[in-house]
């Protein structure tokens, strides 16, 4: 999804919150011995089960189920009251404004920039040590995981079904075309990162006689250069 379907699904299930409420009924508690007030509410018991798990699975998917929106959505909405309803939609909203924000994907994007930098830099000494093979192979890595990076700030599925209904990565030629078919980057830079993929290729299958240490030097200042202005 790109950032715009990201809030207009956030949207969507913040205006279920409505609906939901709308629903609310007062029930009678049987079987109590409390002083209490036995009179509790709660909304439609299937429309409540649809936004839960409609939610879940979006925080799931945006965010992973590791994160603390997932764990405390699935923590605090577990019941078809009211009161769990509204705190649902006060953790959307707050996802809304992150998302609205950039913050998570700038969050990523600094930790992706420095284990990036991390390989480059040790290709770079590879290199200088006359490793032009593990260097090119390194590079190319990197320049993959970046494309990667790249399509998942925008929106770009990352993954395709195979014939046997396999979910499978995309290759990284693919999402090269695909970035530019979303105008990410222009077709100059297309052409610049096949180039470097098909160095890499060949390093990575032992055809080592098909390029030369300088065209790895080369790759390396590309591929920085490339991923400091596309990040």
């Amino acid at each position: 999804m790109r950032i715009a379907d990201l809030i207009k699904r956030v949207d969507q299930l913040i205006n279920q919150v409505d609906t939901l409420l709308s629903t609310s009924r007062a029930h009678r508690a049987d079987m109590i011995i409390s002083t209490r007030n036995s009179v509790y509410n709660s909304v439609d018991k299937e429309l409540y089960q649809s936004f839960r798990t409609s939610s879940l699975s979006f925080i799931s998917k945006t965010f992973g189920e590791s994160h603390p929106y997932y764990k405390e959505f699935d923590k605090s909405v577990n019941d078809n009251s009211p009161t769990e309803v509204k705190e649902g939609r006060g953790i959307l909203n707050a996802i809304k404004q992150e998302i609205e924000g950039g913050w998570m994907f700038t969050i990523k994007g600094l930790v992706s920039a420095e284990i990036f930098s991390d390989f480059l830099e040790m290709a770079g000494y590879l290199l200088e040590q006359g490793y032009k093979d593990p260097a090119a192979v390194m590079i190319g890595s990197v320049l993959e995981e970046h494309l990667r990076q790249l399509c998942l700030k925008n929106g770009i599925e990352t993954t395709i079904h195979s014939k046997d209904g396999k979910e499978i990565h995309k290759k990284a030629d693919r999402m090269n075309n695909d970035l530019v078919g979303a105008d990410i980057y222009n077709k100059l830079y297309q052409k610049s990162v096949t180039g470097w993929l098909d160095l890499r290729n060949k390093a990575a299958h032992g055809e080592y006689t098909e390029y030369d240490k300088l065209q790895v030097h080369l790759m390396e200042a590309g591929v920085t250069d490339f991923i400091a202005k596309t990040a």
